[in-house]
């Protein structure tokens, strides 16, 4: 059962459900940035194997158990996923009492960005506060697989590991002066938690492009 707080959010997140029009960003940003590519809904949740920081391995259909799945492709350097980091680490913990789990995913090439190898990510996984799993995807097929192009890009999959949102945190970027809330990947989770669809267009994401070999 959804706590009082939960429910009172999730009013108001549905509330705001129609609200995750794309933005239009100028054209200076969107020339240092990488938008997601936009995975298609209903893509199945790709079932992968990877090991965490501690070389601990996790499956990401076990991750999801019998609930929703947060997935974020993220790296330590990227100034994008920094200006999202502890908001996305409070995300988790209010959802904590929920059906909803979380994971991150790092594929950069530790070569070219090494502030991206393990020492990196476990600073940045302190740092953020982010009590969920963060994986390394060493070989980089997993954010193939997934369609991931760029840091942060968020994915939601719902209880028949199918994709229901793919997607932005917010409207927010390090210096685009928007407030940073967490709203659209919230109204997400909580719609599809209660197995509505999340409408669209829905907002990409926006990044840091992922460094591949």
């Amino acid at each position: 059962m959804l706590s009082t707080g939960f429910t009172e959010s999730l009013e108001s997140s549905r509330s705001t459900a129609t609200m995750l029009p794309s933005t239009c960003y100028s054209a200076s940003v969107r020339s240092m940035a990488v938008e997601s590519s936009m995975t298609p809904l209903g893509s199945v949740l790709p079932d992968q194997t990877l090991s965490d920081l501690d070389d601990v391995k996790h499956n990401l259909l076990d991750l999801r158990g019998t609930g929703v799945l947060v997935v974020v492709f993220a790296a330590n350097h990227c100034p994008y996923v920094r200006h999202i980091e502890a908001a996305l680490g409070d995300m988790a913990r209010e959802f904590s009492a929920t059906a909803a789990s979380f994971v991150a995913i790092c594929s950069n090439d530790t070569v070219s960005h090494p502030d991206d190898d393990i020492a990196g990510l476990k600073e940045q996984k302190s740092r953020a506060g982010w009590d969920f799993p963060y994986l390394v995807d060493s070989d980089q097929n997993v954010a193939r697989l997934f369609g991931a192009v760029c840091t942060p890009d968020f994915f939601v999959y719902d209880i028949e590991n199918r994709l229901a949102y793919r997607g932005a945190f917010d409207a927010s970027s390090p210096k685009n002066g928007e407030p940073l809330t967490g709203d659209d990947l919230r109204t997400a989770i909580s719609l599809v938690l209660e197995d509505h669809p999340v409408p669209e267009p829905q907002r990409p994401s926006m990044g840091c492009g992922i460094k591949w070999r």
